[in-house]
């Protein structure tokens, strides 16, 4: 992994902890990808993850399939996970990811019954 992609995969770390500060973060070292959710647990309570690449970083989304993605961006064809592929900074200031982040937050907790907020 580069440079530029760590310092993008610091920049997606920062975004999500700016749309939700409570996230818990856990690293999944054989996946090599860090997860956040509303609780540590993968499959019911994270609603993303980053993992680095070689040239860029994919910002993934456990729940993906139920997201609104009205720009398309959106990438993957299996029963829940969807994820964006991220290559430069300015990938971070685009409106759309920032909507697909606060609703991944959004629907897990709606779906596990927590309160907005």
């Amino acid at each position: 992994m580069g440079a530029e992609v760590a310092e993008l995969a610091r920049g997606v770390r920062l975004l999500v902890f700016e749309i939700f500060p409570g996230a818990v973060e856990v690293a999944w070292p054989r996946q090599k990808i860090v997860g956040y959710g509303v609780g540590p647990k993968k499959m019911t309570e994270h609603f993303c993850w980053l993992g680095p690449y070689t040239s860029h970083v994919s910002l993934g989304f456990n729940h993906g399939v139920n997201l609104p993605d009205p720009e398309g961006r959106l990438e993957g064809s299996g029963k829940k996970f969807r994820h964006v592929k991220l290559r430069e900074p300015a990938d971070l200031k685009r409106p759309a990811l920032r909507a697909l982040v606060h609703a991944a937050v959004a629907e897990r907790r709606r779906a596990l019954g927590l309160a907005s907020g």
